[in-house]
């Protein structure tokens, strides 16, 4: 793609950065049947290469963006499914990241988009402040037909227990031998949501010999500003977890919510500097160091479980072999979602902000996912979790919930009524997964 920035715009390393990705495009066109709104839409505008034509045109002349172009924009799930697919790999995830922080600094949103956004903003990553809200959301519920869309979608998608336990600064030690030393990133709505991911992932690793810090300053890893074109907010966020993660040595810093994990990984471009770098090089989703470690032998369950890929592990991180090998190893039958590729519709914000989108995806990826006649869904992250609950009729856990189950845990608060396993388990003797080391 030719572009027509002034020398004076490229000074700026953002504008450079995004001219050098634009014109590594070649419109072969190979992402947009990747792409869940164009299917749906069959929009030009609502694929990758439409998008980069729009933010092509939108950063050249600089100033305020046209509503269409913010339209088409805000659509995008930044599923990066589009990242798998491209020939040439184009670089579209900081390519959208830029568009949004100048359309956040350039374009003045109607009033009820500028305090819907604010208010996200502000309170999903303070898990002590979305505990509230959740709370007085509950209250508000009976009120829910009476409300603009988007704030029904809001309420629908609250869960009937909501924990205000967040996790202190403290050290969960190894059992047995101590093999690594890790930080765990605890996370802001997920601690809200379903505070026993963070417990199993917890129980997980110390049975597995690793040391689980929750270090002081570390708090939400700054996505989901980032994704709405708070990019300011985003660094700070980021700059306070790359502090609390330097003060000692770490042999891996530990995401249990995928897109945390892709956002984490990539603080060194986000920050530009090298101390960022190398948090982000330590950095590892739960299922990628268990499965370096070896799975500890399990207890097979020998339950059907359906294994829903989340976008940021799969397109982000391309973390897809890892989850499942673990879950084979600790006796599920592993079996794959058709179109495995496509998003569910939950991408952080994008259900709350992009209700209908958002359900028309969710209704897709569910009928997906109960045609293959699952007794459990897993997933590596807790958006997911929350949007496929609200059209699915089988019980939706982390991995790593059903690893620590496996292992030697609690059986998951999801699964209290889940009747007999569908499927024969494996032999008593079968061996756990091979152990490895980094």
């Amino acid at each position: 793609m030719r572009t027509d920035f002034t020398p004076a715009q490229l000074a700026d390393p953002a504008i450079a950065e995004a001219d050098r990705i634009l014109q590594t495009c070649v419109h072969y066109g190979f992402c947009t049947n990747a792409c869940p709104t164009y299917v749906l839409t069959r929009d030009e505008n609502d694929s990758p290469r439409g998008r980069i034509d729009l933010i092509r045109a939108m950063l050249e002349p600089g100033g305020p963006p046209e509503p269409k172009t913010v339209h088409h924009l805000d659509r995008c799930l930044s599923c990066l499914s589009c990242m798998t697919t491209c020939a040439v790999k184009v670089d579209y995830a900081h390519l959208i990241d830029r568009a949004r922080t100048h359309i956040e600094r350039h374009f003045r949103r109607p009033r009820a988009d500028r305090a819907l956004r604010a208010l996200l903003a502000a309170v999903l990553p303070r898990p002590r402040l979305f505990a509230a809200a959740m709370r007085a959301g509950r209250l508000a519920q009976p009120l829910a037909p009476l409300l603009p869309k988007r704030l029904r979608a809001m309420l629908t998608m609250i869960p009937a227990q909501a924990t205000s336990d967040i996790l202190e600064p403290q050290v969960f030690p190894a059992q047995g031998e101590r093999r690594k030393r890790v930080a765990l990133l605890a996370g802001c709505a997920q601690q809200v949501l379903n505070d026993n991911i963070n417990a199993a992932t917890i129980r997980l690793l110390q049975r597995h010999g690793c040391d689980v810090v929750i270090a002081p300053g570390a708090g939400c890893c700054g996505s989901l500003p980032l994704h709405m074109g708070r990019e300011d907010e985003a660094k700070k966020f980021a700059q306070a977890n790359v502090a609390a993660w330097s003060g000692e040595p770490f042999d891996a810093i530990i995401v249990n919510a995928s897109g945390c994990g892709t956002t984490v990984k990539d603080y060194g471009h986000l920050l530009g500097s090298d101390g960022a770098g190398r948090i982000g090089a330590l950095t590892r989703d739960v299922s990628e160091l268990v499965h370096t470690l070896g799975l500890a032998r399990a207890t097979p369950r020998a339950y059907r479980v359906a294994y829903h890929d989340p976008c940021s592990m799969q397109h982000g991180q391309k973390v897809t072999e890892e989850p499942r090998a673990l879950l084979r190893a600790a006796g599920f039958e592993v079996v794959d979602v058709p179109e495995k590729h496509f998003c569910c519709g939950s991408a952080g914000t994008y259900n709350l902000l992009q209700p209908d989108m958002a359900e028309a995806l969710g209704q897709r990826k569910a009928a997906h996912i109960e045609s293959t006649g699952p007794d459990i869904v897993a997933t590596g992250n807790i958006g997911c979790m929350t949007q496929l609950s609200r059209y699915l009729g089988k019980p939706i856990v982390h991995t790593a919930e059903l690893l620590d189950w496996a292992t030697g845990g609690p059986l998951p608060p999801a699964l209290r009524d889940l009747p007999p396993p569908s499927v024969t388990p494996p032999p008593t003797d079968q061996p756990a997964a091979d152990a490895g080391f980094w």
